[in-house]
């Protein structure tokens, strides 16, 4: 079995080397071929030097390259058509992962039972949650992925912190999607990318293990700790949900969207708005607050396809005319 490990990074040069440096330091068995793949995308600090050093130090081991177009699925794109191995596996560059991390993430992709494997990861340092801050969010702040101590067949997807497909998932059913994912662009929600490709294939019914002897360590960066970063997290993460599901068929002639609006609007808003406010318990206050936000995301996202559709058969109409004038 040949693997890929694919990390993509933009300016965090400090924090690669610390993730490169527990990466090196991973235990394999010698019939394993392996390599670590680092896109950097478009990054302005020291990135470059950074993984130079490591491609000088390990250079059967490390390689460098580069994606111009500012975006992460981007690079994610890049690092699976660039990449050797058969089976790939993906980290994200301000983790450490244990030594056996690689190895006990990707040993099920020997064969074709799986498609793909999450592994657990845990908050890199000791802290204490804000009292409003209910533990089932940590996903937002950590990438917090912990099904137990036991092996078993995924029902969700896998962070992109920690997880790792057959390369030919990628030949089957396409590359990360481009509009969802970190980007300089606003347009694009921040969410999505890494779990939408998961959704994706057991939705086509591939099967997913969890493995949780994969370990990785994941930051718990302190501007992270506000209620405002996660109601802007799960405001985007509205937009990314309404925009994964994609357009569907109208009914009666009337759009889907404008539909969608008029439910949000009339029934979802209300009904959430209410269990957020007349809950007194902190944690699910807040919660129930962020669902809110959520539903605010989608009915942001759904208007602009709205709008998207208006513009798209107004342009129609006016070629129709131009055609028959």
């Amino acid at each position: 079995m040949k693997i890929t490990v694919i990390l993509c990074t933009y300016n965090r040069c400090q924090s690669l080397a610390k993730t490169l440096e527990s990466v090196a330091a991973s235990t394999l068995p010698n019939s394993v071929q392996w390599e670590v793949l680092v896109v950097d995308n478009n990054s302005t600090d020291h990135t470059r030097e950074v993984v130079g050093d490591f491609c000088q130090r390990y250079p059967n081991l490390f390689r460098y390259v580069s994606e111009s177009r500012s975006g992460k699925s981007f690079a994610l794109n890049t690092g699976v058509c660039e990449a050797r191995g058969d089976v790939l596996a993906f980290v994200d560059d301000d983790v450490t992962v244990e030594p056996t991390w690689l190895q006990n993430l990707t040993a099920a992709l020997n064969d074709g039972e799986w498609a793909g494997t999450g592994g657990r990861t845990l908050p890199a340092q000791a802290f204490t949650p804000p009292r409003w801050l209910a533990l089932h969010l940590l996903g937002a702040l950590c990438a917090h992925f912990d099904l137990g101590d036991a092996p078993c067949e995924l029902d969700r997807a896998p962070y992109g912190a920690n997880m790792a497909f057959r390369k030919e998932m990628f030949e089957r059913y396409g590359l990360f999607r481009s509009d969802l994912g970190p980007s300089p662009n606003p347009e694009i929600p921040r969410p999505n990318e890494d779990t939408e490709f998961g959704r994706r294939l057991m939705a086509a019914g591939e099967r997913l293990r969890y493995e949780p002897s994969a370990v990785v360590h994941h930051p718990v960066p302190e501007d992270r700790l506000t209620k405002e970063y996660f109601l802007a997290w799960w405001f985007d993460f509205g937009r990314a949900t309404m925009r994964e599901v994609g357009r569907r068929r109208d009914i009666l002639g009337i759009p889907r969207p404008y539909l969608s609006l008029l439910k949000y609007g009339t029934v979802l808003i209300p009904f959430r708005t209410l269990r957020w406010v007349l809950n007194f318990n902190s944690q699910r206050r807040f919660y129930r607050k962020c669902w809110v936000w959520k539903t605010a995301g989608e009915i942001v996202e759904v208007y602009r396809r709205s709008f998207s559709i208006k513009r798209i058969r107004n342009n129609a109409v006016q070629r129709t005319n131009r055609e028959r004038g």
